[in-house]
């Protein structure tokens, strides 16, 4: 073993560049893998493990109070197909009548428990404080990650018709199965209205399995006693919503820059054996027996992998915890810890080198059984006739020499010809995907500014936490009024924001009520339009596809005790996946006396924002404006992270293009010392070699824009958040595939400059002293 590492070692200081090569390769794939797979489990496992920690409810069930007493309830958990069940509480839906803690005004569910830490179902926990046990105490859900601020211990709140209560811990339930609790003997006094029972089934992978066993438990209570039931899976795809923008595009990435990453190194180390014929000669005339001669290049190549390994593990490791948390950020995580898997980066430490081994060894394995005699006496030059029938057309052609020489070059080589080929294919695909998103995405930021009217534009906020609670002493109509008469307003739109309840979904969910100059938001509107009457609404993709919803869909809504009904009247391009947005003359219905809580104001072209924004401040207590910029947190990111990943593999394919060119000039070191002495210029030896690899990379180019454009296509349908109108979807143009089709020739030639540069200095009588 002492012999075959001397060997192996001497080789990887002989060899340096070559050495140097496979490392970063390995560090640049690694880094793009391991980020695709963080994202990859960070959109289910963190959400999953922490809902199984918690015994999280695969049904939150709410049941009628006069159709389905307490005692009937309890023996539902007795029935074939429920794993667990804790129940039945009392349930309570409190109306707050103005903005509390980080909430807006709306309906608050609460439940009636003594020790949840301890239930079978739904251990909620707690976070800050301590858990309820006397009248006038409630614990309020945390409902994202993060310690709690416990100066907010103490609050008081005050919901219509209820007495007062007081904060005295924040919990967090992983099943969201209500907004606070209290003791159960407090619940009495708040008129409960349902009576919640949550369960775990046997089975429950999806809606289907969890609608059916909840079904199977609750067939012997009366028909409507099931006011409402919320599956487990609808907070999976809650927790993920934003994530989703990212998973298909990530995904592909994650792809392609595996598969460029496979290709590119098992191209690097076969080259790295093949070229080695004549040490291998060396090797076995010294007396190595077969088995040595494949452990020499095994360990040669090992080397620089582990270490590739080991640094591409450290930087994507930096570079996946921002990343995810950015990705997550904002929405209802519980006590889910978003970070990487464990087995995530010790699956690209120990995969990345075993794939580079795996690469080594089969042409390893064929070396090994070349006599020494014949590995000696070949050297690395390849076998004559390869390639010769085209090499002979092409000499034939009028174009200039070292052209023909270059562009016949590949065909010596096929096999690894067709390997580079596919890599620089490959990236083309990826840089055409980066560039069909960008594309989208800019230009969803212009119809975003449009919606808003394209000019400076002011956001007032109305009382709230930005104005430390001072409520405004002008009523709604004045502002309005007064934020119009101000010089340089153009447009102004009234926004209200609270929570409400519709009717078939257990969950609240937030409303935006808009009054005003609405016209500009039908930019964003996908399909259908606006809503104008009571009772229609319109929402996001998002919204819609978590709750089984369409335009069209009938919805009801309700606050305070007032309900309206109505329907959907279209699909909006974007949004919230928690809201919704409604006409103002809903809000009239179900809650008149809510003031507006911000106003968008659009200014006309030349006005000052800033300026404006000093007027506004100065109308009076309570008001509060600054400068709204366009942006968009889901394009930049994708944008962002689609050019990173673009990066990676570019320079991974380059790279490669790299290794083969030196592989080749060191095969032809004599063919190229023998053209030289001919009469052939250093630089007619620069363009022979790079056109070698141009020709490569223009069919590369080629092939890789089909399949780039339906990558993009893929993407641009399967963003969750997102629907894009068909026109940004057609982003392709004859200039813009022209440029794509000359990246796949740059890449190529920025990766052989450098080794064909190095091949036109090579001296004639340092190539030929041996002849």
């Amino acid at each position: 073993m002492s012999a075959v590492w001397r060997a192996s070692r001497a080789a990887v200081r002989r060899r340096r560049l070559q050495t140097s090569l496979i490392g970063l390769l390995v560090l640049f794939s690694t880094t793009a893998v391991l980020l695709a797979l963080s994202v990859l489990d960070a959109a289910s496992g963190p959400f999953e493990r922490a809902y199984d920690e918690q015994r999280g409810a695969h049904s939150v069930a709410t049941f009628d109070r006069a159709q389905a007493p307490a005692d009937r309830l309890a023996g539902t958990a007795l029935h074939p197909g429920v794993e667990a069940a804790s129940g039945p509480f009392d349930q309570a839906v409190l109306q707050m009548p103005q903005d509390w803690l980080w909430n807006p005004p709306g309906p608050l569910t609460v439940v009636g428990r003594a020790d949840p830490a301890r239930d079978a179902v739904d251990r909620v926990q707690l976070l800050a404080g301590r858990w309820a046990t006397a009248p006038g105490e409630i614990v309020v859900d945390w409902p994202i990650a993060g310690t709690p601020d416990l100066e907010l211990l103490g609050t008081r709140l005050q919901a219509i018709g209820a007495p007062p209560l007081t904060v005295v811990g924040f919990a967090t339930s992983m099943s969201q199965s209500a907004g606070a609790w209290v003791a159960p003997g407090q619940i009495a006094g708040l008129n409960p209205t349902a009576t919640q029972m949550l369960y775990r089934f046997d089975t429950a992978a999806d809606t289907g399995q969890v609608g059916r066993a909840l079904a199977r438990a609750t067939a012997d209570l009366p028909e409507g006693a099931l006011l409402t039931a919320q599956p487990w899976t609808a907070l999976r795809a809650s927790y993920s919503a934003n994530a989703d923008a990212y998973l298909p595009f990530m995904s592909l990435f994650s792809v392609l820059g595996l598969l460029v990453s496979v290709l590119i190194v098992g191209n690097v180390v076969s080259g790295a054996v093949v070229s080695g014929y004549r040490h291998i000669g060396i090797l076995k005339a010294l007396g190595y027996t077969p088995g040595q001669v494949v452990a020499v290049y095994l360990t040669m190549v090992s080397v620089p992998a582990v270490a590739g390994s080991v640094l591409g593990t450290l930087l994507g490791s930096l570079l996946a915890e921002p990343f995810l948390t950015m990705a997550f950020s904002g929405i209802e995580t519980g006590n889910a810890v978003v970070s990487p898997a464990r087995w995530v980066p010790a699956l690209c430490l120990l995969g990345m080198p075993a794939l580079v081994a795996l690469a080594a060894l089969v042409p390893a394995l064929r070396a090994h059984r070349v006599p020494a005699a014949r590995a000696l006496t070949a050297g690395s030059a390849p076998r004559t006739g390869r390639g010769l029938r085209v090499q002979r057309f092409l000499a034939g052609t009028r174009l200039p020499r070292p052209v023909s020489l270059g562009l016949g070059q590949p065909f010596v080589r096929p096999a690894r010809t067709l390997l580079t080929l596919s890599a620089i294919a490959l990236g083309i695909t990826t840089v055409t995907l980066a560039t069909g998103l960008t594309s989208t995405l800019l230009g969803f930021g212009k119809l975003d500014r449009e919606a808003n009217g394209g000019g400076p534009r002011i956001s007032v906020r109305a009382g709230g936490h930005e104005n430390n609670g001072v409520v405004p002493t002008l009523t709604d109509e004045q502002i309005e009024a007064r934020l119009r008469a101000l010089p340089g307003a153009e447009q102004v739109l009234a926004r209200a924001h609270v929570q409400v309840r519709m009717t078939g979904h257990s969950r609240p969910v937030f409303a935006d009520f808009y009054r005003g100059d609405t016209q500009a938001q039908q930019v964003s509107v996908l399909s259908g339009r606006l809503p104008q009457a009571p009772g229609e609404v319109i929402a996001g993709p998002g919204f819609l596809a978590q709750r089984g919803l369409a335009p069209g869909d009938p919805v009801s809504l309700e606050l305070n005790g007032h309900r309206v009904s109505g329907r959907i009247t279209g699909e909006l391009t974007d949004g919230d996946p928690r809201a919704l947005t409604a006409s103002w003359a809903s809000l009239g219905l179900l809650a008149p006396e809510t003031r507006a809580v911000s106003y968008a104001v659009r200014l006309a072209d030349g006005a000052d924002p800033h300026a404006y924004a000093e007027a506004v401040r100065a109308l009076g207590p309570g008001l509060s404006a600054t400068v709204s910029e366009n942006d968009s947190r889901v394009g930049a990111t994708v944008i962002g992270f689609s050019s990173a990943f673009t990066l990676l593999v570019g320079v991974v394919t380059a790279l490669g293009v790299f290794n083969t060119v030196l592989l080749n000039a060191r095969e032809r070191r004599r063919d190229l010392g023998m053209l030289k002495s001919i009469g052939m210029t250093p630089r007619q030896v620069v363009l022979m070699t790079v056109t070698s690899v141009a020709g490569i990379g223009a069919v590369g180019g080629l092939v890789g824009i089909p399949f780039g454009i339906a990558a993009h296509r893929l993407v641009v349908d399967h963003v969750g958040v997102i629907s894009f109108p068909e026109s940004l979807k057609n982003v392709w143009h004859a200039p813009q595939l022209t440029g794509l089709v000359l990246a796949g020739v740059l890449i190529a030639v920025l990766g052989a400059l450098i080794p064909a540069r190095s091949a036109a200095r090579l001296a004639i009588s340092e190539v030929l002293h041996n002849e």
